[in-house]
């Protein structure tokens, strides 16, 4: 099984609108406001794109759901926005990849994409800045960075079997 996919797009004056659909295709957002406000929405699973239920939370609110949920306070898979428009998140290479034992250079991700891969996690390891000789094991972890579609579409690429 995968990580979960959380995106986030900017909403000028207002926020970020962050993104997360569940391993049971569940859609559900939540807007941090730049009051700290928290808008958390939930979406109909017959029709994804309509919202079935909208709640606001105060920035005292959002901070103890926050503290329920995950005491570090951050996203697991998105781990960096900026206002050029780079995202930098963790893709995960599954146990059955086909890239399983092949190296990171095969993957043509860098051509492919625009994205690079920054890092690798391997068990309690970080491997920086990765060769494209470097070969790729199921369980490793990817820090891919680049837009925003060009992150989606690296994920695309390990995901392909």
């Amino acid at each position: 099984m995968s990580a979960p996919r959380l995106r986030a797009t900017p909403l000028p004056g207002i926020g970020v609108q962050y993104d997360l659909v569940t391993r049971e295709d569940r859609h559900l957002s939540v807007v941090a406001h730049r009051d700290g406000a928290r808008t958390v929405s939930v979406y109909r699973a017959d029709d994804p794109d309509s919202c079935a239920q909208s709640l606001r939370l105060s920035g005292s609110e959002a901070g103890a759901l926050i503290d329920a949920l995950k005491p570090s306070h951050h996203s697991a898979s998105l781990l960096y926005t900026s206002d050029l428009g780079l995202v930098a998140e963790r893709i995960e290479v599954a146990a059955g990849s086909r890239w399983n034992g092949r190296v990171l250079g095969e993957t043509r991700m860098r051509t492919e994409t625009g994205a690079s891969v920054v890092a690798v996690l391997r068990r309690a390891e970080a491997i920086p800045s990765p060769a494209p000789d470097f070969r790729l094991v199921g369980g490793d972890t990817l820090i891919v960075i680049g837009t925003r579609e060009g992150v989606d579409a690296a994920a695309t690429i390990l995901g392909r079997e």
